[in-house]
């Protein structure tokens, strides 16, 4: 009479499975905040380029970032907010500024901002 073994069963556990959809789920739910603030990023960028391409004084920059920033739907950078100077020939739009994403209770992300115009 031979006693077969029974194999061993490999895979995750259903805890596992639990904890690992959790922590998917939670990293899921800040990327869903953080991609926003990624698109105003790069729309604060384009508008700050066209700002530095068309306008020649600081009151025509800052009046072509406004319009842009009112297209584009940008709320996190005002045309107060630029650091305008010349570098050369060449007019520099610079910007700078932070976000912050509740995670949980006193818990929060910051997410900081800074570009310049090329």
């Amino acid at each position: 009479m031979s006693v077969q073994r029974k194999s061993r069963q490999r895979g995750i556990s259903f805890v596992g499975l639990v904890l690992v959809a959790s922590v998917v789920g939670m990293a899921g739910v800040v990327l869903a905040q953080i991609f926003p603030m990624v698109i105003e990023y790069m729309a604060v960028q384009k508008a700050a380029q066209k700002a530095a391409n068309e306008g020649q004084t600081p009151s025509e920059i800052r009046s072509v970032f406004d319009r842009a920033s009112q297209i584009d739907d940008i709320k996190s950078v005002t045309s107060k907010d630029l650091d305008i100077s010349k570098q050369g020939d060449k007019i520099v739009v610079a910007y700078s500024y932070q976000r912050e994403i509740h995670l949980v209770g006193p818990a929060f992300l910051t997410l900081k901002y800074e570009g310049q115009s090329k």
